[in-house]
């Protein structure tokens, strides 16, 4: 068991392995996967998770968009940063400085779980200006009530602990543990599936950068914010999710004055790797992402000619 993921090892067979790369952007090395043309949509994945959990969603969205997947930092293939770099404006700051050096301006954020946040901050900080977010299963606020006062203290607890991420990799090297683990979303996802987090989470490397990640997280501020956020925001929720709970999803939508849900059934937390073609469907169908392709194509036509 080493530290991190290795390429050689653990992505000898990643999902679009042929579309990896492995930019340089604010002082670390990045696993970034591209494809696709037209106007660019940035996908960030959740806490614990890599760019194999968009392994179904992210050819789908290249046939229209140049669609951009980075691991995380800390994530899957992607360097871990000082311990700065794991909370949330830490990491919007390194994922702008990443598109920086892609030279890449999304006209779309879809961020699942904490990605959500991480694409609200980035907005909110003027970081980035898409036409629009769209959050799958967002975690988006504070934990409420005794889990918040709980698990936090505890992540940064054990975040500290340096044995800790190696006993929870042995432990994960058990593949009915994870799957375990996922069922526990709400989800049902396929083998492969189970196979990429399995191996992710028996390198110490990446649970290390998991829990230093949920013990720098802190939801507060962008709580505060939320009403700030001008630009339109679509929430998908898997009304199986056993993760986030649809109704603080809800609250989200409430307080905002361009936001809309749209409820998936008999999907949980992982929604995007059960269904992509369902989730492709539900992105498709929002207005500011029909506005954003037919900019691009008219900006286009005029280029061209």
């Amino acid at each position: 068991m080493t530290g991190g993921p290795a390429w050689d090892r653990d992505g000898r067979d990643w999902p679009n392995r042929a579309h990896s790369s492995f930019p340089f952007a604010a002082n670390m090395r990045w696993h970034v996967q591209r494809m696709g043309r037209g106007p660019v949509a940035l996908l960030l994945h959740g806490t614990g998770a890599a760019t194999h959990s968009w392994r179904g969603l992210l050819p789908i969205l290249a046939k229209d968009f140049d669609s951009i997947a980075p691991d995380l930092p800390g994530h899957g293939f992607t360097a871990t940063p000082a311990a700065d770099g794991l909370s949330l404006p830490g990491m919007a700051r390194r994922i702008a400085a990443l598109l920086d050096a892609l030279q890449a301006r999304p006209s779309l954020i879809i961020g699942h779980s904490a990605g959500a946040a991480i694409a609200m901050r980035m907005a909110l900080d003027g970081l980035a200006r898409p036409d629009g977010i769209i959050a799958i299963n967002g975690a988006m606020l504070p934990l409420a009530g005794i889990a918040g006062s709980v698990f936090s203290p505890l992540a940064k607890l054990l975040a500290g602990l340096p044995l800790v991420p190696w006993l929870v990799a042995l432990r994960a090297e058990d593949r009915a543990v994870v799957e375990r683990l996922l069922r526990g979303t709400g989800s049902s996802i396929d083998r492969a599936g189970v196979e990429f987090y399995t191996r992710l989470f028996s390198r110490r490397g990446h649970v290390a950068a998991t829990l230093g990640m949920m013990a720098a997280w802190d939801l507060g501020r962008l709580e505060r914010d939320l009403p700030s956020l001008e630009l339109p925001l679509a929430v998908i929720i898997g009304a199986n999710d056993r993760t986030v709970p649809a109704a603080e999803q809800r609250r989200v939508v409430a307080r905002l004055r361009h936001a809309e849900c749209i409820t998936l059934p008999g999907l949980g937390h992982l929604a995007h790797e059960e269904a992509p073609d369902a989730v492709a469907s539900a992105v498709s169908g929002l207005g500011f992402v029909r506005s954003a392709l037919v900019r691009h194509a008219e900006s286009s036509l005029v280029s061209e000619g």
